[in-house]
């Protein structure tokens, strides 16, 4: 088995979680700029056995696709060709970020930390991954 890879893509930046190879337990990976984010994946694929990619699919209330998802197609494609033997697969991410900054204040981090975006996407990307698990 290997991991699972979850992307909370972004237009600038773009969250990352990974599981471990049991494929059991999300955890945030890092957030890089979305301009390089093919790079680092083509990366750490080469150093990690990668079984599946999954990316979050943001939908609007009624259903429908949000503005993002023409940001995400071109990105889905690029990313098919260049990692052609990792299957990629969509979660919904509806809500994914208020659940993020929900969790942070959960967790007891201080306002300073809470205004960090970077680790609100890497924490968005967890629970797209989490959700992607408990789905399967």
């Amino acid at each position: 088995m290997g991991r699972i890879l979850a992307i909370d893509f972004g237009k600038v930046r773009t969250g990352i979680a990974v599981t471990d190879e049991m494929q059991l337990i999300a955890s945030g990976l890092t957030t890089v700029p979305t301009k390089e984010l093919l790079t680092f994946l083509k990366q750490y694929v080469q150093q990690e056995n990668v079984s599946q990619i999954v990316v979050g699919e943001p939908r609007q209330m009624d259903n429908t696709p949000s503005e993002s998802e023409a940001l995400i197609q071109p990105f889905l494609e690029k990313l098919q060709s260049e990692l052609p033997g990792i299957p990629v697969d969509r979660q919904d991410e509806r809500f994914t970020s208020k659940m993020a900054a929900q969790s942070m204040i959960a967790s007891g981090a201080k306002k300073k930390h809470r205004r960090k975006k970077e680790l609100l996407d890497e924490i968005s990307a967890t629970i797209i991954l989490q959700a992607y698990m408990d789905r399967q």
